[in-house]
């Protein structure tokens, strides 16, 4: 799958990205709000193997590349969850610090969110976000995502111990659903310009 936006494209990591990916991702500003699955220093054996496992696994809209004038920029997936939460995915997402400030994460949010509502039929999509990153909480906000819980002393990153703000969107109410489903489901991605491949 394909999203093109103006700004930007998500598209699956290609090998072509190894150098990019590498240069992006191995900033400690970055890791700093991911995952310790995210390693830090991430060397080019860490890009390789990233993009040698998104290929293997391949599922639609799991592992995308935000691409900017050519350069894989940072990446974005939603993570299907499993069981009686099958409806619902994580999203993650980071941008290389020099790409920051420029509202591209927020445009990617919303049109993944919107691809995972009206292409993968999800019900909900949710994002952790620790508590001292407020840039992406930002971002999430802006994406029409609400704030739902605060996990407190839940991650330990770097040594620090912190709380995860939990954020979720829930899936736009069909044409025709009563009133009470629509309120609070406004929909910024609604209005996000692009085309799926």
């Amino acid at each position: 799958m394909i999203l093109e936006m103006p700004a930007f494209t998500l598209r699956p990591w290609a090998a072509v990205d190894v150098d990019a990916l590498v240069k992006n991702a191995n900033d400690r500003r970055v890791w700093a709000n991911l995952r310790d699955r995210f390693p830090h220093p991430y060397t080019r054996d860490d890009a390789e193997g990233w993009i040698a496992h998104c290929a293997a696994r391949a599922r639609p809209g799991e592992a995308l590349a935000i691409v900017v004038a050519g350069e894989a920029a940072g990446g974005i997936g939603l993570e299907r969850l499993d069981d009686v939460h099958r409806n619902t995915a994580e999203l993650g997402y980071w941008l290389g610090a020099a790409y920051w400030g420029r509202g591209l994460a927020t445009e990617a949010v919303i049109a993944l969110t919107r691809y995972g509502f009206e292409q993968l039929g999800l019900e909900r999509i949710q994002a952790g976000v620790f508590d001292w990153n407020g840039a992406s909480a930002r971002v999430l906000e802006k994406a029409g995502y609400a704030l739902e819980a605060r996990m407190r002393r839940h991650v330990v990153k770097d040594g620090r111990l912190g709380d995860m703000l939990l954020y979720a969107r829930v899936s736009p109410p069909a044409a025709g659903a009563g009133a009470s489903a629509a309120a609070g489901a406004s929909c910024p991605a609604a209005s996000a310009i692009g085309s799926v491949k």
